[in-house]
């Protein structure tokens, strides 16, 4: 049976006349501020990441030290995640992105600068950080301006992140070549960094923004009805008051943001993520020792998926204008398991290559959308950032965990048997879209 034209698809809110239009232009020029923040923030963590050799060659890590070194990098990242949704509904998300625009390119200098283990490790935690409030803030920023705009961006500012972290990684590689340090790097590139958050900061929303109300402020449901359908579901899953002290309340407060949906969503957004890190760290690996490929031709793998997923978060936001929510999320898992599976059963490196491309185009789409229903799920009142903050905190450990599984399985099971279950995973994301993206909450 085809699916009715009202289920899933981006509800976007009635356009304003004449008197909102100061703030639809202001809306325009938050749009390109953040998109400006999501490259900038790639960007950084590219030039973290190409570094990586040089960093292990300077401090003297073994590959233990590294790992450690990655590890307090995530765990602080997700450990902050949990604070942010708070402090965003204090301050609001745009004053917590200037700030955490400006403070993330200076911890990395902080990284640069580092001359022993101690330094470096105390550097990583401040990155990490810095790096879980701007994660979670700027797209919940993004779905504020998302409302505000009546027309999804969340694509668009995902394929800046993609665009921001190849520049990076370029620049982070031309430096290494050129024999640049990694302190000159650094502290070059978060100069540059930290006049553009400056600039574009003030572009921002205001704090008000976070908690418009209302049909005309839900704005793309991405697969929760109409806008007033979501503000219904909102004030539904909306907790009652906790009674009693300020630890209960303090209880209360951080189990809010926790729904039955929400765990559903955080899961498929964990298996994504986890499929993303499973390319990205295994797919040179499996194409030089599984199918004899030189490195140069190893690594045009991870370059191929991440060139076609680029492309198609750039056509992404017409996509999701067009189309049922629960339908993009279904079909791109669905292709970019079809593409994973050529690329594991493929005899020769070129058909792996394709099948790694393919991969990446059908997980264009999926992670912004689903993005994108987490943020309206609290469309209410401050509730994107508080939501946001816990979808996070789930989708990262699919970064944290995923390739570190991986690896342990690998060596159980044979790497190619690793990769093909995660076919299987991507078909469950597919069967979930609709329950998870297209219908009213899950109680």
């Amino acid at each position: 049976m085809a699916e009715p034209a009202s289920t899933g698809r981006v509800a976007l809110p009635e356009r304003r006349a004449p008197a909102g239009t100061g703030v639809l232009a202001a809306a325009r020029r938050a749009r390109w501020a953040v998109v400006a923040i999501f490259a900038g923030n790639g960007f950084a963590i590219a030039s973290l990441a190409v570094r990586t050799p040089s960093l292990k060659l300077d401090i003297g890590l073994s590959e233990g030290g590294l790992g450690l070194t990655t590890t307090l990098f995530g765990v602080a990242a997700v450990a902050s995640m949990q604070l942010t949704g708070g402090l965003a509904a204090r301050w609001g998300s745009a004053w917590i992105v200037r700030a955490a625009a400006v403070a993330l390119p200076t911890a990395l200098a902080g990284v640069g600068l580092a001359g022993d283990l101690p330094h470096l490790f105390a550097a990583m935690v401040v990155l990490g950080v810095v790096h879980g409030v701007l994660d979670v803030t700027m797209n919940a920023h993004a779905v504020a301006v998302e409302r505000a705009l009546g027309r999804p961006i969340l694509n668009g500012c995902h394929a800046a992140w993609s665009l921001g972290a190849v520049a990076g990684s370029l620049a982070g590689g031309a430096a290494a070549q050129a024999g640049v340090s990694r302190g000159a790097h650094y502290l070059c590139l978060a100069g540059a960094l930290v006049l553009m958050a400056l600039a574009v900061g003030r572009r921002l929303l205001p704090p008000s923004a976070d908690r418009r109300s209302g049909r005309a402020d839900a704005g793309p449901a991405a697969g929760t009805g109409s806008a007033s359908d979501l503000g219904t579901a909102s004030r539904r899953e909306r907790p009652a008051p906790v009674p009693g002290g300020r630890s209960a309340r303090r209880a209360g407060a951080w189990r809010a943001g926790w729904t039955r949906r929400l765990l559903v969503l955080g899961g498929m957004g964990a298996a994504v993520l986890t499929c993303e890190a499973a390319v990205a760290t295994w797919s040179g690996v499996f194409l030089h020792d599984r199918l004899g490929a030189t490195l140069g031709v190893a690594s045009l793998a991870y370059i191929a998926f991440t060139a076609c997923q680029t492309c198609g978060r750039l056509v992404g936001d017409r996509m999701v204008a067009r189309h049922p929510a629960p339908r993009l999320v279904r079909a791109g898992t669905a292709v970019a398991a079809a593409g994973l599976a050529l690329g594991v059963a493929a005899p020769w490196p070129a058909l792996a290559v394709a099948g790694f491309a393919l991969m990446g185009l059908g997980l264009a789409t999926p992670l912004p959308v689903i993005v994108g229903v987490v943020g309206h799920m609290g469309a209410e009142g401050p509730g994107a950032a508080l939501v946001m903050s816990r979808f996070t905190t789930m989708t990262y450990s699919g970064i944290l965990l995923g390739p570190a599984v991986i690896g342990w399985v690998a060596q159980v099971a044979g790497l190619t048997r690793t990769l093909a279950a995660l076919v299987v995973v991507l078909a469950v994301v597919a069967h979930l879209a609709s329950a998870a993206v297209g219908r009213p909450p899950l109680r």
